[in-house]
């Protein structure tokens, strides 16, 4: 029977209609990820009434392509402008602005598509393949397990804290702080709102993110207009864009490694893309031999967040297929459009409704394949944008992020949050305080919240809850090895076992 599903999925995505619908999705993902301020799941949720005139199958493989198409998108304003295009780009602009900067935008460029094609065809596979067990897995994940991901998440912040490991920690304190904005998802009642209804719901973490990394960016183009004549140094791609089999080799291991963590995360309802590409980033910088390098623009970092972010896309339609959980918040809005559809989400769903299952499933591959070629076309095209003066670029950034942030809940309020964070991220910059931990604080305080007060619950307040459960147990023990192996001691100790002469002396 599954190999019969498989056969009929495959069939009916090869016909032209589908074909053409899968490919429109993808231009439109790349073109939605590019620009700072729109996200994915903003534009699903935009065009999803598109999709009430065609067959199910037909419209949901079209939104799920723009869902592959957005995730690769994102990267190309984070290399060229340090302005991600979608959340899970911000670790992107890590490496990516700075190879961009030293005249290496088409070797990004390259490295981010040929990662995002190998993670995005890795997802689909596993998708494809081991949809049904990793679904079960995933109904391991209770509220005691979501606290061990979320603490382990945040020892990510140590070594993401380049410079002054104070300064870093002091960053992800308020964002954690910023998380707990809003009513309690415990009492229902307002915390740190100040009699704010729009603060009620908490701080939209997408209007933090646009401020945080957008305006700052902006402000930067600006006060360069009068010592650099207004113009970006990036040269236009005249090289190949794809990277050579000798520059992939060394980062094959990486890419496969991150596209690995990208699928795992994916599965786990709640966490994300944006969290997939920080765990990435920090185990590529955790196995690199090169780790002081690691945000000075190197191939790894581009290399590993690029294969994760695309890589969660498949991870993430697994509980939402399986088991009707919805892996992320696009993800929630794909659910919807099933819903809308008449096809109720649930273990019954690659049964019942096997036709649109496994078109959708196979849709996935294919908008991945389709992604690369047309990706390939748009960042050639793309780089044009760095030949326009930063006085057109500057304005044109804020005016995208104000439209961005209003059309996310069509609040004025969203857009002066926004500025708010923009001027903050400014003056962080200013002080050398980093704000990738703030933005872990952000996406990680919410879930560490809530599911610490139901673990609390459900154990009657005793906290060895979090060690009674194995895979608890386990989560927390990498969490202290993490944090133990970011720590000046552990360094020393680990120099000295490398050099044991030096011991002797």
């Amino acid at each position: 029977m599954i190999v019969q599903n498989l056969l009929y999925g495959l069939v009916n995505v090869l016909k032209i209609s589908n074909l053409l619908t899968i490919a429109l999705g993808t231009a439109i993902g790349l073109f939605v990820g590019a620009m700072p301020g729109l996200s994915a799941t903003m534009a699903i949720a935009i065009l999803l009434p598109l999709t009430f005139g065609l067959h199910p199958a037909t419209g949901i493989s079209m939104m799920a392509a723009l869902y592959m198409g957005a995730m690769y998108g994102g990267s190309i304003a984070a290399i060229l402008l340090k302005t991600p295009g979608t959340p899970a780009a911000a670790a992107t602009t890590l490496d990516g602005y700075p190879m961009a900067q030293k005249g290496q935008a088409a070797k990004a460029f390259g490295i981010s598509l040929t990662a995002s094609f190998i993670g995005g065809m890795i997802s689909s596979i596993a998708l494809l393949t081991v949809a049904p067990l990793l679904g079960q897995i995933a109904l391991n994940f209770g509220p005691v397990e979501l606290f061990s991901v979320a603490v382990l998440g945040m020892t990510i912040i140590a070594s993401l804290s380049r410079g002054s490991t104070i300064m870093g920690l002091l960053s992800g304190a308020v964002g954690l702080l910023l998380a707990m904005v809003g009513m309690d998802p415990i009492t229902g009642t307002p915390r740190f709102t100040f009699g704010n209804i729009y603060l009620f719901s908490g701080i939209p973490f997408t209007v933090a993110l646009i401020g945080l990394f957008s305006i700052p960016q902006a402000i930067r183009l600006i006060e360069t207009i009068g010592n650099e004549g207004g113009k970006h140094k990036i040269d236009p791609i005249k090289e190949r864009i794809l990277p050579t089999i000798q520059e992939l080799k060394p980062l094959i291991v990486t890419i496969f490694r991150s596209s690995i963590i990208g699928v795992i995360t994916g599965i786990i309802p709640g966490t994300g893309g944006d969290t997939a590409c920080w765990f990435a980033y920090n185990e590529a910088k955790r196995f690199s031999k090169d780790k002081d390098k690691f945000g000075t623009g190197i191939p790894e970092g581009v290399a590993a967040t690029e294969a994760a972010n695309n890589a969660v896309v498949g991870g993430a339609l697994i509980p939402t297929l399986t088991l009707g959980i919805p892996g992320s918040s696009t993800t929630a809005v794909l659910i919807g459009g099933l819903m809308v559809h008449g096809i109720m989400p649930g273990p019954t769903l690659m049964t019942e409704y096997a036709d649109v299952t496994y078109t959708l499933i196979w849709a996935l591959l294919f908008a991945t394949i389709i992604m690369f070629f047309v990706g390939l076309i748009f960042t050639k095209a793309s780089i044009y944008v760095t030949m326009v003066s930063n006085r057109i670029i500057a304005p044109i950034i804020v005016v995208l992020c104000v439209i961005g942030s209003f059309a996310i809940n069509n609040s004025f309020f969203d857009v002066l949050l926004m500025f708010g964070f923009g001027v903050v991220g400014y003056f962080m910059d200013k002080i050398k305080m980093p704000t990738a931990p703030m933005v872990i604080g952000l996406i990680l305080g919410r879930m560490l919240d809530v599911s610490l007060n139901q673990s609390l619950i459900i154990s009657h307040g005793s906290w060895s809850i979090f060690v009674k459960s194995p895979i608890s147990a386990v989560l927390l023990t990498l969490a202290l090895l993490s944090i133990l192996q970011s720590t000046p001691l552990f360094t020393y100790i680990i120099k000295k076992i490398k050099n044991p002469k030096k011991i002797m002396s």
